[in-house]
């Protein structure tokens, strides 16, 4: 018979916990639209609470018990007759019939509490917060009631900025006080910011923004100056009250000195100027990939999507594309600007841009190739800030072209038109090293061993150019290690089926006229008509050190292919770059040669040889002395000074405040980027200069912030004895511990 009362028990706890899950969405609800109204998680997170508790204490829930649940089930079940008590009371005490109607209750309560629900208010809860989240988000994307998350997240505005007396023997004087203080930040104009009033002295605000101090005293003062990183600049007395105005160009500190009545001098604590940066615009390119090919029978024609966004406001967005044609030295290059399909609105923070690229409408043909970028402006002033996306290639396949020089033709035009293959690889590569946190493992092996690929056949082509045919046929079945660790010829390793049949580059009968045989060296008939490429002087086509550093950039691609296999394309983009000089000296050094074999310099005459007079000729000395630059001078010697003054073994000197005037312009200049960062130490230097906390705690927490401040000295490699042993190594550990 407890079978029945524990039915009970089990709908009671459902009642219970419907109960708290209607609280809990009542609160959630006015919680989320406290936080989207305020803008500040803290305060969504107390009104949350604060309705939670009160929602508890007005629906206790916990109030339902099984006496309440029995009479709401002989309410709502008609099977149960009234009689659902019987299962609360003890068995011993009920007659037989009771007993008799108790199980006959138990039974139906079984079949029947299953579904029934009960009585709760989820779904209009579920509603409300709903409803809550929906008109807070509204109103936080209007911005209808930001003031109010102003005035909640507003740090506590600190009082009228605070002097205190320089060093002087007048202890008393009267100290004039700031009644009133006003700072207005003037943002510029296309930024659409307006002005802003604020109270607090520490300052941020988008750079080249105007910025207009006003003070106000209760007594009467004379020369009131405004100091910015060494820089003093007089207040103008307006109404009552001092005034000036300066532009936000860079980051850096500020303060205010004055002088009352008596001629006592006082000065107030350093206050931060930070200018934030207006960024350039934002270009994110959707799914497009960096190379796309297309066949002579395609539809060439490239979907550009593009999303641009802006800190304060786009100015101007389009497209340069640059139509390359030809090959070698002939090649030729069109560039052209292309407009977004759609109409580009100034001001602008947020833009989804397309464009279909019709090769056919560039007058593109076979053979020839384009590059894309997207280039954005935005409205900063007096200069705007551009963008430029990634480079896109685009590519008509020739089909029928011939890929390889005709022998005997000029050596500049038998050069391989290969040289933007090795950047592209250095761009793939360096992109991989850039996407490599955001990719998978599996992605990023496959994209490191794909640029593996290309870096072979890269060098595999330019192979080809050295005579190393060889170097295309079928990969040989074994492989020998160089134990030496020196690089050679792998086409040497491995049997050459068209040796019969093409040119032996590295042998001495290099253009294979003639069959070589073992028992008698054949005399080349055709010597005199042919090219010697063994003699620099006789050769039409390369120089021997051409040839050299050719071979030498092949070498470099095996170590650049070997690390991209291994997936460490970081250690094969040095590789890559030393090729790409190597094949961009050869270019050049082509270009020379031809130029040099087609110029023919008059012959020397010999009766002129070492004749002539040199009397008037001088000795030229030159003599000039160069001073070591040491930074932070003044830095490092102020470090000394307190360190003396610290272990008492000196005394602060009047000459140690030029020290530390010079130590706080170097911190200053140097903490421009992040001025909040070293705000304490230079209020600290401040007030060791001006004789206002000259104590040894001062002095210990400004040494500490000018040697944190000081920039590490460079490493320099060489050798150099270092006799350590653990109790030593313990000891370093220790005193960097209690450091």
């Amino acid at each position: 018979m407890e079978l029945g009362k524990q039915h009970l028990m089990k709908f009671n706890q459902r009642w219970q916990l419907l109960g708290y899950l209607e609280v809990f969405l009542y609160a959630l609800g006015f919680g989320v639209f406290t936080y989207f109204l305020a803008s500040n998680i803290l305060i969504g997170l107390a009104v949350f609470i604060l309705v939670l508790i009160l929602l508890l204490l007005i629906k206790h829930p916990w109030s339902h018990n099984l006496n309440t649940t029995s009479t709401y089930i002989d309410a709502h079940v008609v099977e149960a007759s009234f009689s659902t008590g019987l299962l609360l009371q003890p068995e011993e005490s009920l007659s037989n019939l009771a007993r008799l109607q108790r199980y006959k209750v138990s039974l139906e309560l079984k079949t029947r509490l299953g579904a029934i629900t009960p009585p709760n208010r989820v779904k209009q809860a579920s509603v409300v917060l709903f409803s809550l989240v929906f008109v807070g988000f509204l109103l936080s994307k209007l911005g209808i009631y930001s003031g109010v998350g102003d005035v909640l997240n507003s740090k506590p505005i600190q009082e009228h900025i605070q002097f205190v007396a320089t060093d002087t023997l007048l202890k008393e004087s009267v100290l004039p006080k700031i009644t009133n203080q006003v700072i207005t930040v003037y943002y510029p104009t296309y930024t659409r910011l307006g002005n802003k009033t604020i109270t607090e002295p520490n300052i941020k605000a988008v750079v080249n923004s105007s910025i207009g101090w006003r003070l106000q005293f209760d007594n009467s003062v004379t020369s009131v100056f405004m100091e910015r990183i060494g820089e003093s600049s007089p207040m103008q007395q307006v109404d009552g009250g001092y005034t000036i105005q300066q532009s936000l160009i860079e980051s850096g500190f500020y303060s205010f000195k004055f002088k009352n009545e008596d001629g006592v001098e006082f000065t107030s604590d350093l206050f931060s100027l930070e200018a934030i940066p207006d960024n350039p615009p934002e270009i994110e390119v959707l799914g497009l990939e960096q190379y796309t090919h297309f066949d002579f029978s395609d539809t060439k024609k490239i979907q550009l999507q593009s999303n641009i966004s802006d800190d304060y406001g786009i100015d101007d967005v389009y497209i340069v594309a640059t139509v390359s044609k030809g090959s070698g030295e002939s090649v030729k290059f069109r560039e052209e600007k292309l407009n977004f399909n759609q109409t580009i609105l100034k001001g602008q923070t947020n833009l989804s841009l397309t464009k279909n690229i019709d090769l056919d409408a560039l007058k593109m043909e076979v053979g020839d190739e384009l590059y894309f970028y997207i280039e954005a402006f935005d409205e900063k002033e007096p200069k705007r800030n551009v963008a430029r996306s990634e480079t896109y290639f685009a590519v008509i396949k020739d089909t029928v072209s011939d890929q390889f020089g005709v022998e005997g033709t000029l050596g500049v035009d038998q050069m391989p038109d290969y040289f933007r293959s090795q950047r592209q690889l250095i761009i793939d590569t360096e992109k991989l090293i850039k996407d490599k946190p955001s990719i998978t493992v599996k992605e990023f092996k496959f994209r490191s061993n794909e640029l593996g690929f290309d870096q072979k056949a890269l060098r595999l082509k330019y192979g080809q150019f050295m005579g190393d045919e060889s170097e295309m046929a079928e990969v040989p079945t074994e492989i020998e290690t160089d134990k030496t660790g020196e690089d050679h010829n792998h086409a040497e390793d491995q049997e050459n089926i068209l040796k019969e049949y093409s040119h032996d580059h590295d042998g001495e009968n290099e253009h294979n006229i003639v069959a070589v045989q073992e028992s008698e060296v054949v005399e080349d008939p055709l010597h005199e008509y042919l090219h010697n490429h063994d003699d620099p002087e006789e050769s039409t086509l390369f120089e021997e050190s051409l040839k050299t550093k050719l071979r030498k950039a092949l070498s470099i691609m095996w170590d650049a292919e070997l690390y991209l296999r291994l997936y460490e394309p970081e250690k094969s983009l040095p590789f890559q770059y030393g090729a790409l000089k190597l094949i961009q000296e050869i270019k050049n050094s082509a270009r020379i040669y031809v130029h040099r074999i087609g110029f023919d310099p008059p012959p020397i005459k010999e009766e002129s040889r070492l004749t002539g007079s040199i009397k008037d000729i001088d000795n030229y000395r030159k003599t000039e002395s160069l001073e070591l630059e040491q930074p932070f001078k003044s830095m490092k010697e102020a470090v000394m000074r307190l360190e003396k003054i610290i272990q008492q073994q000196d005394v602060f000197l009047e000459v140690d405040k030029e020290v530390f005037l010079e130590a706080g312009n170097e911190l200053a200049r140097l903490a421009i980027e992040n001025p909040g960062k070293y705000l304490n130490v230079l209020q600290g230097i401040k007030q060791i200069e001006n004789n206002t906390a000259r104590t040894i705690g001062n002095f210990k927490s400004v040494q500490k912030g000018l040697l944190s401040a000081l920039p590490q000295p460079k490493q320099i490699p060489g050798a150099r004895n270092v006799y350590t042993d653990e109790i030593n190594s313990l000891y370093l550990k220790q005193l960097e511990t209690y450091d």
